[in-house]
């Protein structure tokens, strides 16, 4: 008898097109802006909950970048496991959840800005907060540091929330505290 559940069965019930997990990675911890990274995303009428601090373990980065893994090749002069262990491991990292309006990832992902800061428009929290490049990137044969990640899509959702949080977290995502419109007056 099989006892493990099926993949994203333990998260089962909840709607993660609502949900996306907020990474304030490495470099906007240590730049002191993961309030004002989290107050843009909360400016974009969304929900900012559950925030804990950690320190990024190994395997923790290794799930989260497992598209880079896969696609090594594209990289032939950086050694990517060692890049995200530089970048990630023993370091402290962010991690908020966000409640939207359902299918609200694309806009999330808009409002960081282009993954390299230096290409992210203005107005974008990329664009406007990052101090990093592609270039630097390459010519230092790292990966470039750009503050913050959100969730893809509602699967990506789910992955994040099990990477960074552990699925036996998921009373996180049963209480959404209500937000408060002003009243025309």
């Amino acid at each position: 008898m099989n006892r493990k559940p099926p993949s994203g069965g333990v998260v089962e019930g909840f709607d993660f097109d609502r949900w996306s997990v907020v990474l304030c990675k490495p470099d906007a911890v240590e730049r002191g802006l993961v309030d004002a990274v989290l107050e843009r995303i909360a400016a974009a009428n969304v929900t900012i909950t559950s925030r804990r601090d950690l320190t990024a373990q190994a395997w923790q980065a290794h799930v989260h970048y497992w598209d880079l893994l896969v696609d090594a090749d594209w990289f032939p002069d950086r050694d990517i496991p060692a890049c995200l262990d530089a970048m990630y491991v023993g370091r402290p990292v962010t991690v908020a959840l966000a409640y939207g309006e359902p299918g609200f990832h694309g806009r999330l992902r808009q409002l960081l800005g282009h993954f390299d800061p230096t290409e992210a428009a203005p107005g974008t929290i990329r664009g406007d907060l990052g101090d990093d490049s592609l270039e630097a990137a390459l010519a230092e044969q790292r990966l470039v540091r750009n503050l913050v990640h959100t969730s893809d899509d509602a699967q990506a959702a789910r992955r994040d929330f099990g990477t960074w949080l552990g699925a036996g977290r998921r009373e996180l995502l049963a209480h959404v505290p209500l937000q408060t419109t002003p009243t025309d007056a």
